[in-house]
């Protein structure tokens, strides 16, 4: 009853429909964010969007949350594509005949996987694969993850298999890392740098590492002293491991990083409406047109609580009732003050009062962040899921929301209208000063 009268509620909202646009055949859809913005179910949100659209589908995801493993009736999903059971489909009222496959990253696969291909020397191989340095390289070092989910989806995309990719990127203090992980490691593992400073016992002759020349001597000198010796050790035994296959190991990065930015990839950023959450947005929406890569669109997840997001949507313009009898509470019941229940009274106005203000901060930033952004870049919104998504249902309700609910901007501003909010002058001076900032900060880079 309740999904019936969500969707009619959204079928009133229909008309533009921007973010179903970047769901095409050939399409590469990279969703960036931090961790805890909804960012995983968005993907598998967008995923069976595009597959109830007849699009093969694929979704490259991390470890997910058990609760949406469930969700998807994927409890052992693995490192290979798992297609969703035509059961679990039909009993969530969906079309059982949906091509959608969804696959877990498995990083040390992925990386183990690479060294079999590109390093052809048994021996070399398995001294590779029981490095130290090689194992703190693909387990713990910055991008890493990052590399692997894209190496995985170069594999995909190459195999023909999929008519759309959806990437749910590794968690990461900055989302721009995913992007620069191919370029991080190729930078690391330049092997001409490589060689320059280390060279292996055997072919040194010495009781240390062989070193090139005295500069690079004192280079080694200094790091033996921050690494130790034992660690420089390891990293020459790689790079010598890695001798005969280290052009083609940076040329597959290479290859990755093409695809990357090349036109079939568009970028999908996942965050929130709190203000920290939209400053790192702004931030990264400046430094991706300054690298030249295509973010499609922004998702503003969890923006309102269900009831909130879906009277706004079935009534634009209108203030949710809930909310105008909020603002009606206290001087209703304002004859009960002295007597017995006044206390409790005044606490819970105050309590709902605050809940009413919360919704309204949300539209006012929300709606100061739109229009401060590109209008190239598409923007969609999504309530808070009071129960989660715990079910296929649940989960194509939030694909309906962000891909049928029309233009963001659209929204917010008649949200904005309807609950009387304006983003204030000194509010949106600061987010100019944070803009301006941000680009000063990456022109002294």
């Amino acid at each position: 009853m309740r999904a019936r009268r969500h969707n009619a509620i959204v079928a009133r909202a229909r008309g533009r429909r921007p973010v179903k646009q970047l769901l095409r055949k050939g399409s590469i859809l990279v969703l960036l964010g931090p961790g805890g913005v909804g960012k995983t179910t968005i993907a598998a949100a967008l995923g069976l969007a595009a597959a109830r659209a007849s699009l093969e589908t694929v979704v490259i995801t991390l470890d997910p949350a058990r609760r949406l493993r469930d969700a998807l009736g994927l409890e052992r999903l693995s490192a290979r594509p798992a297609r969703l059971d035509p059961r679990r489909l039909r009993a969530a009222g969906l079309d059982p005949a949906l091509q959608l496959s969804a696959m877990v990253l498995d990083s040390k696969r992925v990386w183990d996987g690479l060294v079999a291909r590109l390093v052809k020397t048994p021996a070399a191989r398995q001294r590779m694969l029981d490095n130290s340095f090689y194992q703190s390289l693909t387990e713990q070092f910055a991008g890493a993850e990052a590399y692997a989910a894209l190496e995985q989806l170069y594999d995909l995309h190459n195999g023909n298999g999929f008519a759309v990719e959806i990437v749910d990127t590794p968690p990461a203090a900055h989302a721009f890392e995913f992007i620069q992980a191919p370029a991080h490691l190729i930078r690391l593992l330049d092997s001409r740098a490589a060689r320059w400073l280390f060279i292996p016992y055997a072919a040194a002759g010495k009781s240390v590492l062989g070193i090139a020349n005295r500069a690079a001597r004192f280079v080694v000198g200094q790091l033996e002293q921050f690494a130790g010796i034992r660690t420089l050790s390891a990293i020459s035994e790689f790079f010598g491991a890695a001798a005969e296959a280290a052009d083609s190991i940076s040329d597959r990065f290479r290859k990755v990083d093409a695809l990357l930015h090349s036109p079939a990839v568009t970028f999908v950023l996942v965050t929130t409406a709190e203000e920290d959450r939209l400053r790192e947005a702004r931030a990264l929406v400046d430094q991706m047109e300054t690298e030249g890569l295509r973010l499609g669109a922004i998702v503003l997840n969890r923006l309102l609580d269900e009831a909130t997001f879906d009277a706004l949507v079935a009534a634009p313009g209108r203030a949710p009732a809930h909310l105008a009898a909020i603002s009606r509470m206290r001087a209703t019941l304002a004859p009960l003050r002295g007597r017995d229940t006044a206390d409790t009274s005044d606490a819970l106005v105050s309590f709902l009062e605050g809940y009413g203000a919360h919704q309204r901060a949300a539209i006012e930033r929300a709606t100061r962040f739109a229009r401060d952004l590109p209008a190239r870049i598409e923007l969609a919104a999504a309530p808070e899921i009071a129960a989660g998504v715990r079910d296929l249902a649940t989960l194509a309700k939030v694909a309906t929301i962000v891909i049928e609910a029309g233009a963001g901007r659209t929204f917010l501003e008649r949200a904005a209208a309807a609950l009387g909010v304006t983003p204030s002058p000194a509010t949106a001076a600061a987010a100019h000063k944070t803009k301006k900032s941000s680009g000063k900060h990456r022109a002294t880079r």
